[in-house]
C-alpha cells in the first residue's frame, strides 16, 4: 500500500470513528466505511463485498437507552484493512474478514463503555471546576 493510501485509509477511519458518535452521514456504516477504503486502497469490489457482508449483520445493532451497540465502525475499518494487507480479495477473504470483525466490533463495545465511564469522572471535575470559577468571579 502506498503512502498516499494509507493517508487516506486513516482519514476514512477517522471520519468512521467520528461519525459513531456525530451520527450525521453515516461513514460508520460498515457498506460505507469498507466501500471507501476498498476505494482508497483500489480494491473497491472486494470492500463493497465485505461493507454489505458486515452491514447485514450490523443491521440490528442500535444504541438504545444505556445499551451499548457494537462498534460498526471499528470492526468494518480494522476488517477492511486486514483484508486489504491480507491480498485475499475472494469470498474466502471476505468471510475471514468478516469472522474477524466480529470480535473486534465487541471490543470496540467494551472500549466504548470504558471511554464514557472515564468521560462522566471528567465531566464531573470540568463542572467542578466551572463552580469554582464563577464562584470567585
Amino acid at each position: 500500500m502506498s503512502i498516499i493510501s494509507m493517508i487516506l485509509v486513516v482519514f476514512v477511519a477517522f471520519l468512521a470513528g467520528l461519525e459513531g458518535i456525530l451520527d450525521q452521514f453515516q461513514f460508520h456504516q460498515p457498506l460505507v466505511a469498507c466501500t471507501l477504503i476498498g476505494l482508497v486502497t483500489g480494491h473497491l469490489e472486494a470492500g463493497v463485498m465485505l461493507g454489505g457482508s458486515l452491514q447485514m449483520i450490523a443491521l440490528g445493532w442500535a444504541n438504545i437507552g444505556a445499551a451499548v451497540a457494537p462498534d460498526a465502525a471499528l470492526a468494518s475499518v480494522a476488517a477492511a484493512i486486514i483484508m486489504v494487507q491480507g491480498g485475499d480479495f475472494t469470498n474466502k477473504g471476505v468471510a475471514v474478514a468478516t469472522a474477524v470483525a466480529i470480535p473486534l466490533a465487541v471490543a470496540g463495545l467494551f472500549l466504548t463503555m470504558i471511554v464514557r465511564t472515564i468521560s462522566v469522572a471528567l465531566v464531573h471535575g470540568a463542572d467542578a471546576a466551572a463552580k469554582k470559577v464563577i464562584s470567585q468571579a
